[in-house]
Formats: C-alpha cells, sequence, structure tokens
C-alpha cells in the first residue's frame, strides 16, 4: 500500500484529491495539509509517508521549500509537485531540492494515480509541457561528449554507469533504460546504488540535477 499525503491550501482541492486519489485499490491517503510547514508537521506525528502530492504556490510554506524540508528529513519519501502553474524557475528549484516529478492539476484522475505510482517506484516524471519549455536547460551549449568529461574524470563514473546517468535525466524508468541499454532492470539498479555512492547523492533526481548542470555549463 502507498502511503500518501495530499498538501494544498485550497480545502476542496485537497478533498477532492483525497476522494480521487483514494479510489486506487493500491493507495491510502493518511493526510493532508495546507502549506509544505504543515505537512512537515504531519509527516513527524505519521509513519513515514511514501509519497507528498504537493502544490508548488502556497502561502506560508510554499511546495519549494517545503520540498527541501521534508527532503531534509524524510529522503525516502517522495515528492510530486501537482500545480496549475507551469513556471521555469520553481520546477528547478523545485527539483533541485529533490522533488521526483512535476503533474498539472488538468490533467486526467487516473494519471495523477499513475504519477503517484511511478515516483513511488524511484522514477521521475516530468510533464511533457513542461519539459518542453525546459528545453533551454536540457539542452547542452557544447557536444555531449566534451560536457560529460568532467563526470568520467571528477567521479570515476565508467562509461556505461554515464549511460545510466544520462537516460535518468532524460526521464526514463529503470524498465526503459534496461530496454535502451540491453541490460537488465536488476543491473541498471545495481549501476544507479554505485552511482550514487559514487557521487555522493541521495536520489536519481540529484543525478538528473547534477548531469544536466554539467551539460549546461559547458
Amino acid at each position: 500500500m502507498i502511503k500518501v499525503v495530499i498538501v494544498d491550501d485550497d480545502s476542496f482541492i485537497r478533498e477532492s484529491l483525497k476522494v480521487l486519489v483514494g479510489l486506487d485499490a493500491e493507495i491510502e491517503v493518511v493526510g493532508s495539509a495546507g502549506d509544505g510547514h504543515e505537512a512537515l508537521a504531519l509527516l513527524q506525528a505519521l509513519p513515514q509517508a511514501d509519497v507528498v502530492l504537493m502544490d508548488i504556490r502556497m502561502p506560508n510554506c510554499d511546495g519549494v521549500e517545503g520540498t527541501r524540508r521534508i527532503k531534509t528529513s524524510y529522503p525516502q519519501t517522495s515528492v510530486l509537485m501537482l500545480t496549475t502553474f507551469d513556471d521555469d524557475e520553481y520546477i528547478i528549484e523545485a527539483l533541485r531540492n529533490g522533488a521526483s516529478g512535476y503533474l498539472l492539476k488538468n490533467i486526467p484522475p487516473d494519471r495523477i494515480i499513475q504519477g503517484i505510482k511511478t515516483v513511488h517506484e524511484g522514477n521521475m516524471l516530468i510533464h511533457p509541457d513542461i519539459a518542453r519549455k525546459m528545453a533551454g536547460f536540457l539542452q547542452p551549449a557544447t557536444r555531449p561528449e566534451a560536457a560529460e568529461q568532467p563526470l568520467l574524470d571528477a567521479y570515476g563514473l565508467t562509461k556505461a554507469e554515464l549511460a545510466v546517468v544520462s537516460s535518468i535525466a532524460e526521464g526514463l524508468t529503470n524498465k526503459e533504460i534496461a530496454g535502451k541499454l540491453f541490460l537488465s532492470e536488476g543491473t541498471v539498479k545495481n549501476y544507479i546504488t554505485d552511482i550514487l555512492s559514487k557521487l555522493g547523492l541521495r536520489d536519481r533526481t540529484q543525478i538528473a540535477i547534477l548531469y544536466l548542470k554539467s551539460r549546461r555549463e559547458k
């Protein structure tokens, strides 16, 4: 059972999401909060939640800051941003703070449910519309091999590990990476464990951000 906390400053939206998400037999909504500060307090009072479904723009403590606080205290909890705003700056900051993905509120309920399951499995999830808006951030300023070389030199990554890193940055799931690189899913998981250790990072979102940042700065 995936334990979910819903965070939104609009009580009607909170209750609506609670009903819609709770219809899935694999998901249990264990609490709700009105901002990031309340969400952190709720997590402190509950057994650890698996996924926090959180609005990005809220008073007192917005989703960006709320994500930072939650991931600092509960790094194993996935945070999925859900909002009507497709603001590049907010998106990038939320990802940098450890968010596992981002969806718009106007998508069908089944897509939200699938999104929760996707990030719970340890994968990243970015809405296609937002990915297009972030194209400038995702595109390298020079040849890919030139931008990737520092990762090989500074962190001791192998070519195979770098291929996994770049695939994570594309938003691919472990299954998709396995198919792309002709590996088993178990091997991909082992690669990711080794990559996290070498890079000194806590999750695949941070892997993606480091990779994209290294390409952008070159």
